[in-house]
């Protein structure tokens, strides 16, 4: 298996501009056939990155990798019209799961609703910690501000879910907001690369309106939450529906859609870098 280090080095490289499998073969001082493998092994794996071959079948067939972001996300009208939306909501009430789920084949998804005043009483933690320990690589998280790190109940501890995963070498990627009311949370999750020497863990700071767990690129699981309106004959009470998918083709648009974001989104260390700043008087 790839070591971190190579792959944050392949990554960083390509992110700054597209490259060919020569030039990475050369930053790594490793051969072409290497490198190719390396390169591989990470558009499969953790779908960062992406390879087009220019002059396939000529004897100067040029391959090239780039950043996954440089990638069109949408390949439908549907795909279109939910990126829109997706990229200018800012709350968690901008986007429905729904939406995404409702163009899914039924053999590759499912959902449950529950109501109740937390996420923690709908006895969804079982669930989560399952879908968590899945993986293998990589997770990617789109969050509001990383408030499901702290969930517990008797039996189960969602930060230490976590650890386990950084333990095992899984790269963890998170999008949320990186500001003063969830400074805690952001410490909280960045203190495992710590702990255990790694760089496993990345958190770019981005208003957004999604809130979803995409494991492995082979599964996703989506929350949506509806508040209590108060009106007669619409919701009494906080509902909480979770969306489960493991189509490839939506995963994989789901994928792209976090890549933009976080490519396009600013690193946490910049943001506590300024924060810093604010002089408490």
């Amino acid at each position: 298996m790839l070591e971190t280090k190579t792959i944050k080095k392949i990554e960083g490289f390509v992110h700054q501009k597209p490259r060919s499998i020569q030039e990475i073969a050369l930053h790594l001082n490793k051969n072409w056939r290497t490198a190719d493998r390396y390169v591989q092994e990470i558009e499969k794996n953790f779908g960062t990155i992406s390879t087009r071959i220019f002059r396939e079948g000529t004897r100067g067939a040029l391959k090239i990798v780039f950043w996954k972001s440089f990638e069109k996300a949408s390949s439908s009208i549907f795909q279109e019209q939910l990126e829109t939306e997706i990229m200018k909501g800012k709350t968690k009430y901008d986007f429905s799961g729904f939406d995404i789920f409702q163009y899914v084949q039924d053999k590759s998804k499912y959902a449950w609703i529950k109501q109740g005043e937390d996420e923690i009483k709908t006895g969804r933690l079982k669930e989560f910690k399952d879908l968590l320990l899945q993986a293998e690589k990589q997770v990617l998280f789109f969050s509001g501000n990383l408030s499901f790190i702290n969930f517990e109940d008797e039996k189960i501890n969602i930060f230490k879910i976590l650890d386990k995963l950084v333990k095992k070498d899984v790269n963890i990627k998170v999008i949320s907001r990186v500001d003063l009311p969830g400074l805690e949370n952001i410490k909280k999750l960045l203190s495992l690369n710590f702990k255990y020497g790694k760089e496993l863990i990345e958190i770019h700071h981005r208003e957004q309106p999604l809130r979803i767990t995409i494991i492995d690129n082979k599964l996703c699981d989506i929350k949506e939450v509806k508040e209590s309106t108060g009106r007669e004959k619409e919701l009494n009470k906080k509902t909480f529906i979770f969306y489960t998918i493991r189509d490839k083709d939506w995963i994989e648009w789901l994928s792209k859609i976090f890549w933009n974001m976080f490519s396009s989104s600013i690193n946490v260390n910049k943001r506590l870098e300024e924060m810093k700043k604010i002089k408490t008087i």
